[in-house]
């Protein structure tokens, strides 16, 4: 009874939807590494649907969520797993143009959820999926305020103009003025001709 408890434990209530986090939640995110111990539950399940051969998917399956690593930092985030293949996948949050949380009935009940990561390549499936993660709306928090900042940079500062070229500009801008000036006036002198032509 007590593998089956460990295996099956009781459903988490996840984070509540819409509340707003505070700086250090967030920052909890940088600490994340590994998927929560119920994705093994989660694989072991998924691999009894296939009856007496279940320890053929369960074999890679298990390789696979140990050796499952995250890592978040201030460019992007990064997640790579495999023993004889080993597999790597980074983005950028800057990339990143759509966050997705997915979580099927057994998901749900051990409190997991995926965070699936779509860019702009147009490929119909997700560039990345984090799986195993029970924080998984802070986790969509943290990468929104992270795309947003990505997208919305503030335009890099301009140099400082040399006072010589802003004197040379206010020399020019005035001597335009001063011609745009003498123009009308030429042209005011000659509708005043034009119309005292007329009145001959």
């Amino acid at each position: 009874m007590s593998f089956w408890r460990t295996i099956l434990p009781p459903m988490a209530a996840p984070l509540t939807a819409g509340r707003a986090h505070t700086a250090a939640e967030l920052a909890h995110v940088l600490r994340i590494e590994r998927p929560h111990p119920n994705l093994m539950g989660y694989y072991a399940l998924g691999s009894l649907l296939a009856g007496p051969f279940f320890f053929i998917p369960l074999v890679p399956l298990y390789f696979r969520y140990h050796t499952m690593r995250y890592r978040f930092d201030a460019d992007g985030v990064k997640m790579s797993w495999g023993i004889l293949f080993r597999r790597e996948v980074s983005l950028t949050y800057a990339r990143v143009q759509d966050i997705h949380l997915t979580s099927n009935l057994v998901e749900r009940w051990l409190g997991l959820a995926e965070v699936k990561l779509s860019t702009a390549s147009g490929s119909a499936s997700a560039e990345m999926t984090i799986e195993g993660l029970r924080e998984f709306e802070l986790v969509r928090d943290f990468l929104y305020a992270k795309m947003r900042g990505g997208h919305d940079k503030p335009a890099a500062p301009r140099a400082a103009t040399p006072r010589a070229e802003v004197d040379g500009l206010e020399v020019v801008t005035a001597a335009l003025r001063q011609v745009s000036e003498d123009l009308r006036a030429v042209r005011a002198i000659l509708e005043r001709g034009k119309d005292d032509g007329r009145g001959e």
